[in-house]
């Protein structure tokens, strides 16, 4: 027969929650530090492409 789980105190919720938040933080700085480093090219860990095309209007 099936019986019911016992409930999860809040304090553990609440540093189960604390411990997911502080992980996306983490990786939002990661990212954002990225980001920086790639647009004013001091990046020397990533690689990628871009294309350049010319800025003559059409007409």
């Amino acid at each position: 027969m099936a019986v019911p789980k016992k409930r999860t105190s809040k304090s553990k919720k609440k540093i189960r929650e604390r411990v997911w938040r502080e992980k996306a933080n983490q990786a939002r700085i990661k990212a954002f530090s990225l980001a920086q480093s790639i647009l004013t090219g001091r990046s020397k860990s990533f690689y990628y492409t871009t294309t350049e095309k010319n800025s003559t209007p059409s007409e």
